[in-house]
């Protein structure tokens, strides 16, 4: 038996979590449940730290307000962080606050779950004019992220959105819909204000490959039939399907679902053009982005695409023939990427850290002792929030696997921590700062009056977004 082994023998495995996201807090729901702790063979214990004040990472600030989804994953992270053994430790930034070294000093294991929270670049021309935005940085803005400015330029009637996934769906929702229907969810009042501004008439979503390849859910797609005076427009000519295309049909009932979806609306279209609405969101498929295109002044005009076919596999080619949409904006939303971490090694092509199920490797490929991965940082932006479970279950059984022969924390006195953020400064918030946070959020939706015409409008809540007062109110 090593000597670190007699040693935690006496104390509970000590391990750091960095990012309170589902990543994060299924990494520690899990490790909690693990046979070894629920059998009395060793205890842990779990710090959860956060960058934000607030928990709940992409759920907070990287999933649309109307999801009907968030709720239910919100009560289940709650539920986990309620429990009380796992402390949550809020405000507090690796590689600014706490060092790695930090963390190996306190802790004989770290589990980083960062995320992604960038959007991944599209390399066209004119990709960088004003008036060109990142479909990542205006989630942030629409769900109130402290770090964003408050004001979002919303200035353009058409607006192209480039991607196929749920990222690109919701930025598509969020920029056409009537902000009125927006009033039961917590947008903060700036972003209501914004979106009320708004002169938008046109959507346009655009995707590289067929109906059958997109990458979004049914539940998403469902969704945008939902809204108020918005027309959805589709084309005959999109409509192209291969024979993966219709393997895919076959053989899943999703891509069947979402096809029928499609189709059916395509048919219906006649009806809804005898009363047309204020607003449309069009959907296009098979159309590759060329270039942005400037209107004259330097800003964005217009944005131009390759037509594109099926290959037979699926996947698409160019056709040579080109089109151009008139646009004053265009979202990009082909992709979340993550970002480089103090002293680990990084991946910049996949946005990731190296790693083998989760074992944090060096410049070698050797695994780093004591370091781990889980969630997006781990395996790239792909998957749903259920896989992140399948995610921490991996890297949690290596770190288990490993946990005779981790380095041993020279200070795991779990009050050492909380010192050392004192010392410095760090105006941390905990888990019954999230809790006070929660209850005046609730407080706000509460006493809400809206404005003439919308005072019947019941809201649950509204988001809390500069940093200060979310730290004011969480350590009050």
């Amino acid at each position: 038996m090593s000597i670190h082994s007699e040693t935690a023998a006496n104390r509970p495995l000590r391990v750091a979590i960095v990012g309170a996201g589902p990543a994060g807090v299924y990494a520690a729901d899990i490790l909690t449940k693990s046979s070894g702790v629920k059998d009395g063979d060793f205890q842990v214990s779990i710090d959860l730290f956060e960058a934000y004040p607030a928990p709940y990472g992409l759920i907070r600030y990287g999933v649309a307000p109307d999801h009907p989804r968030i709720k239910g994953i919100v009560n289940a992270l709650h539920k986990v962080l309620d429990r009380g053994d796992i402390r949550f430790l809020g405000n507090v930034t690796y590689g600014r606050d706490l060092t790695l070294h930090d963390f190996r000093a306190f802790y004989d294991a770290v589990i980083f779950s960062t995320g992604a929270v960038k959007d991944a670049d599209l390399d066209i021309p004119g990709i960088n004019l004003p008036g060109s935005f990142g479909g990542a940085d205006f989630v942030s803005w629409y769900d109130g992220h402290p770090d964003v400015p408050r004001e979002w330029p919303l200035e353009a009637r058409e607006i192209a959105v480039v991607g196929n996934g749920n990222v690109a769906l919701d930025v598509a929702r969020m920029l056409v819909k009537h902000p009125e229907e927006l009033l039961t969810t917590e947008i903060p009042d700036n972003v209501y204000a914004g979106l009320k501004a708004s002169p938008v008439t046109d959507v346009h979503v655009f995707g590289r490959r067929g109906p059958a390849q997109v990458k979004f859910t049914p539940l998403e797609l469902r969704e945008l039939s939902h809204m108020d005076d918005v027309d959805i427009v589709l084309y005959p000519e999109d409509f192209e399907f291969d024979e993966a295309s219709d393997d895919a049909i076959r053989s899943n009932n999703q891509v069947k679902t979402m096809v029928n979806t499609l189709t059916n609306w395509l048919v219906e279209e006649h009806t809804e053009a005898e009363n047309p609405s204020s607003r449309r969101l069009h959907l296009h498929f098979l159309h590759g982005p060329v270039e942005v295109l400037d209107d004259g002044t330097g800003k964005v005009g217009g944005i131009k695409f390759e037509r594109m076919q099926l290959d037979g596999t699926g996947n698409a080619k160019g056709t040579g023939e080109y089109v151009e949409y008139p646009v004053q904006a265009v979202y990009r939303a082909i992709g979340y990427h993550g970002s480089a971490l103090d002293e680990l090694e990084y991946d910049a092509k996949r946005g990731v850290i190296p790693n083998e199920g989760g074992r944090v490797l060096d410049a070698d490929g050797s695994p780093v002792p004591g370091i781990y991965a889980t969630g997006w940082i781990k395996r790239g932006p792909v998957g749903l929030i259920g896989h992140t479970k399948g995610d921490a279950l991996e890297t949690i059984g290596f770190l288990l696997e490993d946990r005779l022969n981790l380095p041993p924390a020279r200070n795991p006195d779990p009050q050492a921590i909380i010192d050392l953020l004192e010392e410095r400064g760090i105006e941390y918030t905990t888990w019954d700062g999230w809790n006070k946070l929660d209850a005046h959020e609730a407080s706000l939706g509460a006493a809400w009056t809206g404005p003439e015409g919308l005072d019947h409008v019941v809201r649950e809540r509204i988001k809390v977004v500069p940093r200060e007062d979310m730290i004011r109110i969480s350590r009050g």
